[in-house]
């Protein structure tokens, strides 16, 4: 059928991995759940491959990677984050973690926990100002240190490290979502809630919660997910006392992607469930905030709506969300992400132009996490291919700066 995937839609790729597979569209569709009227239309361009939790689960089908399907660059610039990425996966199952009697007797001397917890420091500022590149080299120092620490120091000092082997691996779990490594980031997000487990520290353990919601939720477990939610919210629930702002913020933000977790296994009601709650948490707190680098508040809970309209199918309704917010209040990564969504709903809509505006009102904000993001690159791939007139040369110029053209 196709000789190469190079130049392919996303929907052409699943074709051509899956004809090398020798695999019929029968047999695929039923591994994902769907119908094969579904997939030859996938196939065929005649319905939108727009979801990366489906995304995912069809490269798992195929066996190939989430970028296989919606990008094909060999530049550079991709072979830098393939290096990046392998370097924290290396770090990442390096063996020597796994238990102490693998650990050798040949390491150094337990790294300081100062230094470690301004490497976090570094590493979560760095996600939320969207320098990937800076989260992904620094990340494979710092969870080396931190499972150091973790096995050397006792006492006080044990939890300490434990919490920031725990947010080492939150850190982890999250840059790699975003790259499409959902594989990675659910370990990572494992390796952390094993660690914040051993703290006893309601707010260090909510927050690896999250991580491992969201992370089981990109790895296209979404009804998994919204279940995970109900019970590690509970959890929380049951420790907040009104005083601390850290574990309402916590608390208030682990909803939030298990409403938009809860939407994509179509679950509404769960899903309007979480938000409302999520939404009650933000009155209570009563401004926009980031403690322990969570960006929650108000301003958060409504760019979850609009996620989570649009996972339901909702697109004029999340649109009309969506262009009533102000996200200034928020960190780049945050404000970044809302604009890749809006960018989606316009597509959806038919509005190339406005489509366009919104992906280029992120790159001016952040062109890594634009250039970078799976879902910045995917939609702009949509863009290319919509039958909507003549191509623009903004378009044209944005695809060549993404290498996607």
């Amino acid at each position: 059928m196709y000789s190469t995937p190079a130049a392919l839609s996303p929907g052409q790729r699943v074709a051509w991995y899956r004809l090398r597979r020798g695999m019929s569209q029968e047999v695929l569709a039923g591994l994902v759940g769907r119908t094969t009227d579904w997939l030859s239309k996938i196939e065929n361009d005649r319905a939108a491959l727009d979801r990366l939790t489906v995304i995912r689960a069809l490269a798992d089908a195929l066996q190939v990677s989430v970028l296989d399907l919606i990008d094909q660059s060999s530049d550079e610039h991709q072979k830098q984050s393939d290096t990046e990425v392998e370097r924290v996966r290396s770090a990442l199952l390096d063996y020597r973690h796994l238990s102490s009697l693998l650990a050798g007797t040949d390491e150094a001397e337990a790294p300081s926990l100062s230094a470690m917890r301004s490497d976090v420091n570094d590493v979560m500022s760095a996600y939320q100002a969207s320098n990937y590149s800076r989260v992904l080299r620094r990340l494979p120092e710092l969870l080396t240190n931190a499972q150091t620490a973790s096995r050397t120091y006792t006492g006080e000092q044990a939890a300490m490290a434990n919490t920031l082997l725990a947010l080492a691996g939150q850190a982890t779990a999250m840059i790699l979502t975003k790259v499409g490594e959902s594989d990675l980031a659910w370990i990572a997000a494992q390796r952390g809630l094993e660690a914040a487990e051993k703290t006893g520290d309601p707010v260090v353990i909510g927050s690896l919660f999250r991580s491992a919601v969201h992370s089981l939720h990109s790895h296209g477990q979404p009804a998994t997910a919204a279940q995970m939610t109900k019970r590690a919210a509970d959890y929380l629930h049951d420790r907040l006392d009104g005083s601390d702002v850290r574990l309402l913020s916590v608390y208030g933000t682990l909803l939030l992607p298990g409403a938009v977790a809860a939407a994509r296994a179509g679950d509404r009601a769960t899903a309007r469930t979480y938000l409302d709650e999520a939404d009650r948490a933000a009155r209570r707190l009563g401004t926009d905030a980031n403690h322990v680098w969570t960006a929650f508040g108000p301003t958060n809970v409504a760019v979850h709506r609009v996620v989570t309209a649009n996972a339901l199918g909702d697109v004029g309704l999340a649109l009309d969300l969506g262009q009533t917010i102000r996200t200034t209040s928020l960190p780049t990564e945050r404000r970044v992400r809302h604009a890749l969504e809006m960018a989606q709903l316009h597509v959806k809509a038919n509005q190339r132009d406005a489509a366009l505006s919104a992906v280029m009102q992120a790159e001016g904000i952040s062109s890594e996490q634009v250039h970078r993001h799976v879902i910045g690159r995917q939609v702009v791939l949509r863009m290319l291919r919509m039958k909507s007139g003549k191509q623009d040369q903004r378009l044209a110029d944005l695809a060549r700066r993404m290498k996607v053209l």
